[in-house]
């Protein structure tokens, strides 16, 4: 219990002077050191989870190294958009199968649906905006990111007692949040403040992606 408190305390406190170098309340360069270790950290949070699910533990753990690689191609926000994106794309497919352990894909047609239409509308918003080059990888991606919370969604409807299931729920709106936020400010019309909601959401997303992994008896 003190190891998890201490992790999140030095989670939230990286974050914190991520965002506040993004916005240039301190050293704008510290970002590079503040976003890649913040997103370490959730992936050592989530390291000693999950040994009664391996499988699921390994895919986790996947999509967290993925979303640290797209962390760092973002720094650079017009060279590593791209590969960004193909990172996150592949962090979502990890996390998919990972949702997929528990209960078998889209067996809740119905949180499909209602996250098919978010994403449309999301879409919607952006198009006019999206460059004819990216328009298919955004796509792809929207896709993606809109299956694994909607899987997400679908292992808490089906065990709503779980916590782990809810804990993935919520990383998934947490995710799609966070990424609409984003998007809207890249292709849209700029968000007051994107640097603190975009970021501030996309790492509880993953602190509740890696909560899904449930703590070993053991741990202190």
């Amino acid at each position: 219990m003190k190891q998890h408190a201490t992790l999140a305390s030095l989670t939230a406190l990286s974050a914190a002077l991520c965002i506040a170098a993004a916005l240039g309340l301190i050293t704008p360069w510290l970002t590079f050191v503040f976003k890649p270790l913040t997103t370490l950290l959730v992936i050592a949070y989530a390291w000693p989870r999950g040994a009664d699910t391996p499988k699921q533990r390994r895919l986790i753990l996947i999509g967290l190294v993925l979303s640290l690689a797209g962390d760092v191609f973002l720094l650079w926000p017009k060279e590593g958009f791209l590969p960004g994106l193909v990172s996150f794309l592949l962090a979502h497919l990890a996390y998919i199968a990972a949702f997929c352990v528990p209960l078998r894909l889209a067996a809740k047609p119905l949180a499909f649906a209602v996250y098919a239409v978010v994403a449309a509308l999301i879409l919607s918003q952006l198009w006019g905006g999206v460059p004819a080059g990216l328009r298919a990888p955004v796509v792809a991606y929207v896709v993606c990111l809109a299956s694994m919370a909607a899987q997400a969604a679908a292992w808490w409807l089906k065990h709503p007692a779980e916590p782990a299931a809810r804990w993935a729920a919520i990383g998934g709106v947490l995710f799609m949040a966070s990424d609409s936020l984003l998007a809207i400010n890249k292709f849209a019309a700029p968000v007051p403040l994107s640097a603190l909601w975009i970021l501030s959401t996309y790492w509880l997303a993953q602190w509740c992606i890696a909560s899904s992994l449930k703590r070993a008896p053991t741990s202190p």
